[in-house]
């Protein structure tokens, strides 16, 4: 990739972030009840934040337990919650969140 096309990416990709980053509140408006669901799910657990966080689409269930230290067994009974709720999009093996959450969102128990 030339640097002129290195250059464009990099300012495409800070443009979405601030578009990302304006339009949180109406987001959060939008998808209330599935983060709130999400919330109750993953309660407390720091292990589960982290791996929630991880659930992108581009993570497999062994690099989610590795990256986030879960048991394998609680990771598969995440993903299965996170599904019959219809939170997880595609495949279980890949696990991806139907929703978009910010990477702070656990941090203010979901309110952000």
């Amino acid at each position: 990739m030339s640097d002129h096309s290195e250059h464009i990416l990099k300012a495409v990709n800070e443009i979405r972030d601030l578009i990302r980053l304006m339009a949180e509140p109406q987001v959060a408006a939008r998808d209330q009840r599935w983060r709130e669901e999400l919330t109750n799910i993953v309660g407390r657990s720091v292990p589960k934040q982290k791996s929630v966080l991880l659930m992108d689409g581009n993570h497999t269930q062994t690099a989610i337990r590795q990256k986030s230290g879960m048991n394998a067994g609680h990771l598969s009974t995440l993903v299965k919650k996170l599904s019959q709720s219809n939170l997880l999009v595609g495949e279980a093996r890949q696990p991806k969140l139907a929703i978009s959450i910010p990477s702070n969102f656990f941090e203010n128990n979901g309110n952000k």
